[in-house]
């Protein structure tokens, strides 16, 4: 049974701010963990004045005790960004909320944005926008970037004649060629969410993707968007948007796919741009070898 004090919350980002299923089941169970964490913690009932009364001390202990079941940095910023949200929503708007830096993943050898790391960017993203449609826009522009690969430009430069979607795309890219990309059904649905709720119409000669004002939108609030995110849920400074399709790329070739079909579906004039990825997956191996290896 939901607590008194999560269902309003989770009836409030499904109806007023739009989440998807998964991003509110994801928030309601780290509420869920929180309120009971507390319970134990301070030893009483969990209501809006104990929940006003917490501090960065009870936050610390919280997130050493996710910690201890075996979540990363990723996750653990995931449900940090979770619990200010609830918190927030429990004070009201006049209501402050503890201050707790996240956790940072450590810098490194460059390597590319994991897949729960690229949720977690797109969700954070999402949840910081003004309004629910602008909120479901951004989600929309980063999952085509993750789960299509495309570049920032490519997808800002889509008009409303791609619709309706199918499964595949044609994308227009670096020196006017064309390509066809598969569109994954959670793409597609990103893509519709945004239409939905957007205020302004897909004609077939303006752009899919629009600021708040109907004009085109312009990469860089993408960027700054991204930017924000990544020093929320400690990230590091490589996380950007075209590290989305870095990763896009990577996670295929990791999974088996082809150079040549890489190269295709990234849109590279030559196999030696696509050859790159080999070596971050190189990378990210030795790491594997070395974290796994007794005598590494």
């Amino acid at each position: 049974m939901t607590h008194p004090l999560v269902a309003p919350w989770r009836d409030h980002l499904l109806h007023a701010r739009r989440r998807s299923e998964h991003t509110v089941r994801a928030y309601v169970a780290t509420a869920e963990r929180l309120v009971d964490f507390l319970q134990h913690h301070r030893g009483g009932a969990v209501d809006a004045a104990l929940l006003a009364s917490v501090e960065p001390a009870d936050l610390r202990a919280f997130l050493a005790l996710r910690r201890g079941d075996g979540i990363g940095n990723a996750s653990a910023a995931r449900e940090l960004s979770a619990i200010r949200g609830f918190l927030q929503f429990v004070a009201g708007d006049g209501g402050a909320v503890p201050r707790l830096k996240g956790p940072r993943v450590k810098r490194g050898v460059p390597r590319p944005v994991s897949p729960d790391e690229a949720v977690a960017l797109a969700e954070d993203v999402s949840e910081q926008a003004r309004t629910p449609w602008i909120g479901a826009r951004n989600w929309a522009v980063l999952m085509l970037l993750y789960g299509a690969g495309l570049r920032i430009g490519e997808a800002m430069a889509l008009t409303g004649s791609v619709l309706p979607l199918g499964e595949t795309l044609s994308v227009t890219g670096k020196r006017a060629k064309t390509r066809i990309v598969p569109l994954l059904p959670q793409v597609r649905e990103a893509i519709h969410a945004y239409l939905a709720l957007s205020p302004h119409l897909a004609a077939r000669d303006q752009p899919l993707f629009r600021g708040a004002r109907g004009g085109p939108l312009s990469p860089a609030l993408i960027r700054r968007a991204v930017q924000g995110a990544r020093g929320r849920l400690g990230l590091s400074e490589r996380t950007t948007p075209h590290a989305l399709r870095h990763s896009f790329a990577t996670h295929l070739l990791g999974r088996g796919a082809d150079l040549r079909s890489l190269q295709e579906l990234l849109g590279h004039a030559s196999l030696s741009s696509t050859q790159i990825y080999t070596a971050v997956d190189a990378a990210h191996l030795m790491d594997v070898y070395r974290n796994a290896h007794p005598r590494a």
